[in-house]
């Protein structure tokens, strides 16, 4: 198994469910509620330690009660905490979320204690002595945690490790296409369509992907929900069936999923389309379980349904 370095935000989610969205200046009552751990890089890195690998995470959280639950998971996993940051001042981050019977989410974020990840207290051996990094671009937003990504980043490409950046909604509204700056060394680069199309501000696949090649980036893995991830190399370019499931209760947390279970099958040595096989299981069960952490994966699952999704006649 391979050594990851996983930078992004350990938080904590605050789900609601409810059977419609309030218009503005209603009220409207939940039928559950739950404080889970979450973020993309806590996600991650959980599930990349689930997965059997040795994990290290770099984040900021705060002294308060939160930061116990952001971490729960992290902790239950057994991924290294030494990177961990602890804020004085500032809550670790949270994430208010409104989730209807259909899966779709609402979502109000507060940055918190993960925007202030200070770089002096970057251990570089840490970078440089691990086989992967793995980046959510949340961290490359703004802010002291902007530097620390970028310094990890380039650190990480300078010593030839592998790496992998996961766009986000938020991240691509907050930069747009100067995001792209920031990724242009990487190995892989992942997102799902809408943030495909953000990040470019072109309105087809195909050309997103051509424009995203000139800029460099020669692997691209871009999620299309329901129908499963389509795959950019220099050698192929091939959707990936997705594994389907009876129903979806909660998609909280499934991109992070596809991420970490991709950079594992990768690190491992599969090839890239069963890499992306099993990206694909891994995400699609994360949405049969309340909470961004809660489905426990290991890798003969993985290795088992994905080979089934192989077999399935196109």
């Amino acid at each position: 198994m391979a050594q990851f370095l996983v930078v992004g935000d350990a938080t904590v989610d605050q789900m609601y469910f409810v059977d419609e969205f309030p218009d503005p200046g209603t009220e409207v009552s939940a039928y559950r509620s739950t404080l889970e751990p979450g973020g993309s890089g806590g996600t991650v890195a959980t599930v990349l330690a689930r997965l059997g690998n040795e994990t290290r995470i770099a984040t900021r959280v705060g002294t308060d009660p939160f930061a116990d639950v952001a971490l729960r998971n992290l902790v239950g996993s057994g991924v290294d905490l030494s990177l961990v940051q602890r804020d004085a001042t500032l809550q670790t981050s949270s994430v208010t979320l409104l989730v209807t019977p259909d899966g779709q989410r609402t979502m109000l974020s507060s940055a918190g204690a993960s925007r202030e990840l200070d770089v002096s207290l970057l251990d570089r051996a840490c970078v440089t002595g691990a086989d992967a990094l793995v980046m959510s671009a949340y961290s490359l937003v703004a802010g002291r945690q902007q530097e620390y990504a970028l310094t990890a980043l380039r650190l990480a490409e300078a010593a030839r490790l592998t790496t992998f950046v996961d766009l986000g909604t938020g991240a691509v509204n907050a930069l747009g296409s100067r995001l792209i700056d920031h990724v242009r060394g990487v190995d892989y680069l992942l997102m799902n369509e809408h943030e495909l199309y953000e990040v470019t501000g072109l309105s087809t696949i195909s050309a997103a992907v051509l424009h995203l090649r000139s800029l460099g980036i020669d692997n691209i893995v871009v999620k299309v929900g329901e129908n499963g991830s389509i795959l950019f190399t220099p050698e192929l370019s091939e959707l990936v069936e997705a594994h389907p499931v009876a129903g979806v209760i909660d998609s909280t947390g499934a991109g992070d999923y596809y991420t970490a279970a991709f950079a594992h099958a990768v690190m491992d040595g599969y090839d890239l389309l069963t890499a992306a096989r099993m990206a694909n299981v891994a995400g699609a069960l994360n949405t049969t379980s309340v909470g961004a952490q809660s489905v426990d994966l290991d890798v003969e699952l993985l290795e088992h349904v994905g080979a089934d999704l192989a077999t399935v006649p196109a």
